[in-house]
């Protein structure tokens, strides 16, 4: 009987965890979803299961991961398993609408969204919503690590952006998302609170530079701004991203993120918000899969999966 198994399809993004619970001394085993398979009903010899899947997997070819990982979390959690972030959080990341369903419900500000498939169901939507304002952007709605995300002033720039990337950008799932958009100040970027088992792990501010890719995994934006094979990257800007430890983030906001958190089932998370230049803090992105950054966790002191693997140890027990 194994302490832990995680689930996980990214080639790199797993390892800092796995030698840290090697370095802990616990027993795990690792299920690769990118090629699997499993019995309905029959349990992995382990005392929790932890998902690590990733709803960016399509963008690295591996677009089965996703759909069998949500079919393999609804079977364990139906045979009884003990799964951290389980199929509710997975199936919450999936779907930025249920995200901004569920955020709006809480009372908090999030991003006016609406899901199409088609054109021009979508351009009658906007051209009878007397609360929709331009420029706003547009995203899949199974996101992640900001692939195909471009910023549109207009339904024609919409339109020709369609057409010129074809079928396509419909993957993975044929739903994509308009999204408002917020002016803030660039300098001080957007930020990121990071949440384990409910708590506050920290939080760091992300100065973007334009790009959409805000993984904070050093494989996918390295210090130095090098390109990486590991996340599709839809603009290079000249600037890297930069990650700064925010040990002064408003307690509003952490409280905000926790509630967002647990209406999502999320044990282990990231949520994102941006502070507007209209004053209004809004909260758009969630993450289940929390690529932790260790250089912003040096500056708080600890190493967060140390921290991440205590938790673990003790879901097991």
């Amino acid at each position: 009987m194994k302490d832990v198994v995680v689930l996980y399809e990214h080639p790199e993004w797993q390892k800092p965890l796995f030698a840290a619970l090697e370095k802990k001394g616990v027993s795990f085993d690792a299920f690769d979803l990118k090629r699997a398979a499993f019995v309905a009903g029959e349990l992995p010899r382990a005392k929790v299961i932890f998902n690590q899947a990733s709803p960016s997997a399509y963008v690295r070819g591996n677009t089965r991961a996703v759909p069998l990982a949500l079919s393999f979390l609804k079977a364990l959690e139906g045979s009884g398993a003990t799964v951290i972030n389980g199929a509710r959080a997975f199936a919450f990341e999936l779907s930025k609408t249920a995200q901004a369903a569920v955020i709006a419900r809480l009372g908090l500000r999030t991003p006016r969204s609406i899901a199409f498939n088609d054109f021009d169901a979508l351009a009658a939507r906007v051209k009878n919503d007397a609360k929709w304002r331009w420029p706003a952007l547009l995203k899949p709605e199974q996101g992640g690590s900001g692939a195909r995300i471009v910023k549109l002033s207009s339904l024609d720039e919409l339109s020709a952006h369609l057409a010129q990337e074809g079928e396509r950008i419909w993957q993975p799932d044929g739903v994509l998302l308009l999204q408002e958009y917020f002016e803030h100040d660039h300098d001080k970027g957007i930020v990121r609170v990071e949440l384990l088992g409910g708590e506050l792990l920290y939080a760091m501010r992300v100065i973007s530079h334009g790009r959409y890719n805000l993984c904070p995994s050093p494989v996918c934006n390295p210090a130095d701004g090098s390109d990486s094979a590991h996340c599709e990257i839809p603009e290079v800007p000249a600037k890297p991203v930069e990650f700064y430890a925010y040990k002064d983030v408003p307690k509003e906001a952490v409280e905000g993120a926790k509630r967002i958190a647990q209406a999502g089932g999320i044990d282990i998370g990231g949520i994102e918000y941006l502070d507007s230049l209209d004053g209004e803090r809004v909260f758009y992105d969630v993450n289940a899969n929390s690529n932790l950054r260790p250089s912003i966790a040096e500056e708080h002191g600890f190493d967060p999966f140390a921290r991440v693997v205590d938790y673990l140890v003790k879901r097991a027990r």
